[in-house]
């Protein structure tokens, strides 16, 4: 275990290092630095909680991806979690909000932390349409797929499962999701909000179509795949494809965080250094699903994820008129995966039990 997590405790200590030089050169007290420090600890946690799904997910793209690509994502992908999702998009949000040049948004960050954070909260709407629509696409996708023979809670799963007959079903219900919460809000950022959302269809369409290109090459070999998961899938086989997917797929689920972490505290750095802690920790948990092979192990897990992907992107898209705790979407999250770990547990204890003969001796059941 400790072989996954070496790297992300090394890093997390570099963190608290430069989290206990920037406490002090803002505080210049001991009581303040430990304060940021706790802060530093609390964001890194909360992303943890919020992102286990997505290692859950981003391990089902990586156990059929290219290994070249899939170091790929596990290095580069990293520094663009990491920089690139916690340091620069909030950067570039401040940016196109303030009309200002990525220099004067970086002091802006540095000096002036309460006007930032007034910028930063106010694309809330944007940011909550596009990474929301996205996610419900993702998640949709795997329910709606006729060729998922695998159910967890049947009562739910069977009927969606034959309902992805009905083309563009995810894409009409995502637009009347749109559509039905941009009349709870103000007209002004009802616009707004529906654009982000329409962007974020476009942007899962988009992977999904260069997923479709780069596999017309490749034949029919992997016809048999579910086809709820056909993204995923095509992603994986292409590389380039997955690469992008990832990306996409961890920033929606990154905008949350980012948002979220101001209520904790306002400093770019502080929220960067605690966000990146989590991001890094997220990365070890893909690992080690993709290589002890959890997900085949523990059959459900995977759909508690895509549970956890609808209720986090149903909370996204809700929040922009209601206002939900980052801890109740954490929990949410994590009690759906402990519930499918559970629930695979049994379902594995059932299995032994079906593969002993009535005399009490194993079956050859190879």
């Amino acid at each position: 275990m400790f072989k996954y997590f070496r790297g992300s405790l090394l890093f997390t200590a570099l963190c608290l290092v430069l989290g206990a030089i920037l406490g002090w050169t803002i505080t210049h007290d001991v009581a303040g630095t430990l304060g940021i420090l706790w802060i530093v600890l609390v964001l890194g946690v909360l992303e943890v909680s919020l992102s286990f799904d997505n290692a859950v997910v981003n391990a089902t793209v990586l156990r059929d991806m290219d290994p070249v690509w899939r170091r790929r994502f596990l290095s580069w992908g990293i520094i663009i979690a990491v920089f690139g999702m916690r340091i620069l998009f909030p950067l570039v949000i401040v940016a196109i909000a303030a009309q200002v040049g990525p220099i004067e948004a970086l002091k802006l960050a540095a000096t002036d932390p309460v006007t930032y954070e007034r910028i930063i909260t106010g694309a809330h709407v944007g940011i909550s349409g596009f990474g929301g629509a996205f996610l419900a696409m993702v998640g949709l996708t795997f329910f709606l797929d006729e060729e998922k023979d695998l159910h967890w809670i049947g009562v739910i799963e069977r009927p969606f499962s034959s309902l992805s007959r009905i083309s563009g079903l995810a894409i009409g219900i995502v637009l009347l999701a749109l559509y039905g919460i941009s009349r709870m809000i103000a007209p002004e950022e009802a616009m707004t909000f529906i654009t982000a959302g329409i962007f974020g269809l476009v942007a899962y369409i988009a992977v999904q179509a260069i997923g479709a290109l780069l596999e017309q090459g490749e034949g029919d070999e992997d016809a048999g795949h579910a086809g709820g998961q056909a993204v995923a899938v095509a992603a994986a086989k292409s590389g380039l494809a997955a690469f992008l997917y990832l990306e996409v797929l961890d920033a929606s689920f990154s905008f949350d965080g980012v948002i979220g972490a101001f209520a904790l505290s306002n400093n770019l750095f502080i929220i960067a250094l605690g966000l990146g802690i989590g991001a890094m920790f997220v990365r070890s948990m893909t690992v080690m699903l993709v290589d002890r092979g959890t997900l085949s192990e523990y059959r459900f897990l995977e759909h508690g994820a895509f549970y956890a992907i609808i209720a986090l992107a149903t909370i996204m898209l809700l929040s922009v008129r209601f206002e939900i705790p980052e801890t109740v979407t954490g929990l949410i999250g994590a009690g759906l995966i402990g519930l499918a770990f559970v629930a695979s547990l049994r379902s594995k204890g059932d299995d032994d039990d079906d593969a002993v003969a009535p005399t009490g001796e194993r079956l050859n059941i190879s």
